[in-house]
């Protein structure tokens, strides 16, 4: 019975350490994708330097047209206005989302736009126009926000 104790005990840590090895060996093989961040970690100079050479383009606008309903008006804008070599841009808030609009020689156009947690983009007239719009749609209602220039600054326009 003793022998057959040791033969049990002997034959449970062999198949221990052999799953381990066999473990050990399958983490090595695959890498730092698994125990560290995959590529590496970058320098603050790598970060800078690749989002210069790759800036982000503004989202596109959705294919689905608008349905024609009530549309409650912009609640309000922020004073944010920030100079650019082609006009001045402003962002505009409502309870729907928020966008940021500029004027340019060939009119105003939306720079770009983000709705708010359970709102969507339901339309976008981005221009460059006489006047832009963005439809933002949930389940708390609608919110149309309508830009135009007067003079060289965006300003939002009550909705029809």
């Amino acid at each position: 019975m003793p022998r057959r104790s040791l033969l049990v005990v002997a034959g449970w840590l062999a198949t221990a350490t052999v799953a381990t090895l066999i473990g050990m060996g399958a983490i090595r093989m695959v890498g730092d994708s698994i125990t560290g961040t995959p590529g590496g970690v970058r320098s603050e100079d790598e970060i800078a330097r690749d989002l210069e050479a790759d800036p982000v383009p503004p989202p596109s606008p959705p294919s689905t047209p608008a349905p024609t309903a009530a549309v409650p008006p912009a609640t309000g804008s922020a004073p944010t206005m920030t100079p650019t070599s082609t006009g001045t841009r402003r962002s505009f808030t409502t309870a729907g989302g928020s966008a940021v609009a500029e004027c340019t020689p060939q009119g105003i156009r939306l720079v770009s736009w983000a709705p708010a947690q359970g709102f969507r983009v339901r339309d976008v007239d981005r221009g460059p126009d006489d006047d832009v719009e963005v439809r933002f749609e949930g389940a708390a209602g609608a919110y149309e926000l309508k830009v135009r220039c007067l003079g060289d600054e965006p300003v939002s326009e009550p909705d029809d």
